[in-house]
């Protein structure tokens, strides 16, 4: 069965999930497998105490001890994690849709700002906060957003990652995905289940809380684009929530109880 155009030429069904496989194994798919294998690890360490809140996982970690290489490795990092982002870009453009076609420009600044500040304050306040119930309840891992050391690029490297994993997930899940479950004939209920598993299923190495809540993230998110038609509101408050999280640990950490670190 055709199901869409590129440069005249049918794409088949079979062609679309190859395309989708490809897309997800180079990218956020094969992150979501190593949560997965990490998760696993976790659940079956053998030891007198299994609480998962009694392991760590630390997010932007250092990888040198000598600063100006540990700062090169942490661009390094940001810079080609957003090749999966580049990849779909290639494809949405081949496709004559490109990302203006999935709502990624600047048509609509102060509207997808505010949208975006508006769904990052409600999703990332109860995401805080399923996390903190997880976390004593001994179902998720202590999620320690930073052990970069207190220099003068560690803000700037921890909003760029931010940014980073913003861009390249929802470009990704909602702007490509759905798009593409939507061609291979899915309904859009399954559509939209679908990448939300993804997405939950890429957090499990926070435990079950990080599953749960990035799971429900993922749905509410892909009805609000499939509301929107637009990423750029997404993009923005999953940029802000991340940012929010990894600067206000460097802030918070050791000054508040409530933080587990």
């Amino acid at each position: 069965m055709d199901v869409g155009w590129n440069n005249g030429r049918a794409w088949t069904r079979r062609l679309l999930a190859f395309e989708v496989a490809a897309v997800l194994g180079v990218g956020l798919g094969r992150s979501a497998v190593n949560s997965l294998i990490s998760f696993v690890g976790s659940i079956t360490v053998v030891k007198s105490v299994t609480k998962l809140s009694t392991q760590s996982v630390a997010l932007n970690a250092s990888a040198s001890s000598r600063p100006w290489l540990n700062f090169t490795w942490q661009v390094y990092g940001i810079a080609f994690g957003l090749a999966p982002a580049l990849l779909v870009a290639y494809l949405l453009t081949r496709e004559r849709v490109g990302l203006r076609g999935i709502g990624v420009d600047r048509r609509r600044p102060v509207k997808d700002l505010g949208y975006g500040a508006l769904v990052a304050a409600c999703i990332g306040g109860a995401g805080l906060g399923l996390y903190l119930g997880a976390h004593a309840a001994g179902l998720a891992v202590t999620v320690v957003p930073t052990t970069l050391p207190a220099i003068w690029w560690r803000i700037p490297v921890l909003v760029g990652s931010a940014w980073e994993n913003a861009i390249v997930e929802e470009v990704t899940w909602n702007g490509y995905l759905l798009r593409r479950f939507d061609q291979l004939g899915w309904s859009p209920n399954r559509s939209d289940a679908a990448s939300a598993l993804i997405r939950g299923g890429y957090h499990l190495y926070q435990g079950f809380g990080g599953f749960a809540g990035n799971l429900v993230m993922g749905l509410i998110f892909a009805k609000l684009y499939r509301r929107w038609g637009r990423v750029m509101p997404l993009l923005i408050a999953h940029g802000l929530i991340d940012t929010v999280a990894f600067v206000g640990y460097v802030l918070l950490a050791g000054h508040v109880s409530w933080l587990p670190t």
